[in-house]
């Protein structure tokens, strides 16, 4: 019989977890913790996602912005884009940061840390590597992987996931990305920005399926100047030249018809899938759903007590921000024994594109289907028709979501340059009790960006009269051109 090693905590993943062991180990300096993780650690955001692709990004809306500098009356000619430079910098720059992290887990005391993968054996029980490992307390914060779906001549042909497209040497002349959801329109946005020819292949009939109808259109209008996007298309096929590049061969759903896009590098970015399996949850009884996503109760226990789950490995919200939080709600759970449930009613996220999409709460047809239409109020205002928009030439748009009755926010959603910092004078707002009158009432400073969201809201009215609106708007905007 194997010796089995006995710690106070364990926890697998080296995300946000580690959020709760650092301030575990603060209070009890005493604690003997298990840190596993089988992957680089820092989590998914810093190895091979959020940090990395905005490390990516930053340079691409640098070389937009150069390239766009002519309407403004700027000669500023873009001499070259050194891609090896650029991917260089990200991966240096990872690099130090992992192996900080790395150090750390290394040399804490009280701390054992194992990079190698992990598997339940039983209640409480772990086998990592060629060792035994129990707990009271398990944290699992297991992240997620990109999903694959099964494409004819895939696997022989070749592809990139978000997780090896960091490793790329050579600037691709031409581009294939299959999906059409934010990490197809961050990717499409960096390539092309680079230089790329970029085609993007969704499945669904909307651009971002996830995003606010209007938003997406106005994203995909203004992204299509600079790539090709295609949606309500089926990827069937992808061929393999001798000469390394590779034709993918799809079929417009609405149609039928076929059509093929020759490419050099192959991107999949259809979603992600839940990491969970790879432990054998089942064997210290937790459940998992039917897509293998771990299932937890609003305090974020699964159900086998003293067994936490949180980040993506729930399949809820995968961001990181989402995850630091959850971590929080565990911390105060697990460890401080309160009763904290998790609430997700002002959930923001971005997307990094150009222009820029942000989004927190519920959609329209969400609100509708909650609330009803007749007690719903709906705001937008154009970027162009502010000052500031106009000075910067910019196209977007804000649409806020409000209850009738005392006028609280119960959506917004941006398009257009810095929606990611604008977002967050709502989301504070939703935090803080909701009414749409602390932007009206409060000042905003002329002429900034920030006037779009008070006149979104400003423009609040019921939802008949902001489609009579809009139509209005748009047979005047036909009428003009």
């Amino acid at each position: 019989m194997k010796t089995v090693k006995d710690f106070d905590v364990i926890l697998v993943g080296t995300g946000s977890g580690m959020n709760i062991v650092s301030a575990m180990m603060e209070r009890d300096p005493d604690l003997r913790v298990a840190v596993i993780d089988k992957d680089d650690p820092g989590g998914i955001c810093l190895t091979r996602g959020c940090i990395p692709s905005k490390l990516l990004l930053y340079p691409a809306e640098v070389a937009r912005t150069v390239r766009e500098a002519g309407q403004f009356g700027i000669e500023a000619p873009l001499k070259a884009v050194h891609f090896e430079q650029v991917m260089e910098r990200m991966r240096k720059l990872i690099g130090r940061d992992i192996e900080q992290i790395r150090h750390g887990l290394s040399h804490a005391p009280n701390l054992t840390y194992y990079h190698a993968a992990a598997e339940f054996v039983g209640p409480y029980t772990m086998r990592v590597g060629s060792e035994t490992v129990k707990a009271p307390m398990i944290f699992l914060c297991t992240g997620s992987r990109p999903l694959v779906p099964a494409i004819k001549g895939l696997d022989r042909a070749g592809y990139h996931t978000s997780d090896t497209v960091l490793g790329l040497k050579k600037l691709p002349a031409a581009v294939g990305i299959i999906g059409g959801g934010y990490i197809a329109a961050e990717y499409g946005h960096f390539f092309a920005s680079m230089g790329s020819c970029v085609t993007i292949l969704g499945r669904q009939p909307q651009f971002l399926p996830r995003e606010d109808p209007e938003i997406a259109d106005l994203a995909r209008s203004e992204m299509s100047k600079h790539m090709t996007i295609l949606t309500n298309t089926q990827v069937v096929e992808v061929e393999h030249s001798l000469l390394g590049g590779k034709t993918i061969i799809g079929v417009d759903r609405t149609t039928g018809e076929k059509f093929q896009v020759p490419v050099d590098e192959l991107l999949v970015a259809t979603g992600r899938a839940s990491n969970a399996d790879l432990l054998h949850p089942e064997r210290s009884g937790i459940l998992v759903d039917q897509h293998g996503w771990i299932g937890t109760d609003e305090h974020l226990e699964t159900a086998a007590p003293g067994i936490w789950a949180f980040g993506d490995a729930l399949g809820r919200h995968m961001f990181k921000h989402v995850a630091n939080y959850e971590s929080v709600v565990v911390y105060k759970n697990a460890v401080k024994k309160r009763s904290v449930a998790v609430d997700y009613r002002a959930v923001p996220h971005a997307v990094f594109t150009h222009p820029e999409i942000a989004s927190v709460g519920m959609r329209e047809g969400e609100a509708v289907q909650a609330h009803g239409k007749d007690r719903l109020l709906l705001g937008r205002a154009r970027f162009e028709d502010t000052a500031k928009g106009e000075a910067m030439a910019a196209r977007g748009l804000v649409k806020v979501v409000a209850g009738m009755e005392e006028e609280n926010i119960l959506g917004a959603h941006i398009v257009g340059p810095q929606a990611s910092v604008l977002i967050q004078e709502i989301v504070t707002l939703m935090y803080a009790g909701g009414s749409a009158s602390a932007i009206k009432d409060g000042m905003h400073i002329h002429p900034a960006l920030s006037e779009v969201v008070e006149r979104a809201v400003a423009s609040l009215m019921p939802v008949d009269q902001y489609y009579h609106m809009l139509s209005h708007e748009r047979g005047e905007h036909h009428h003009d051109h």
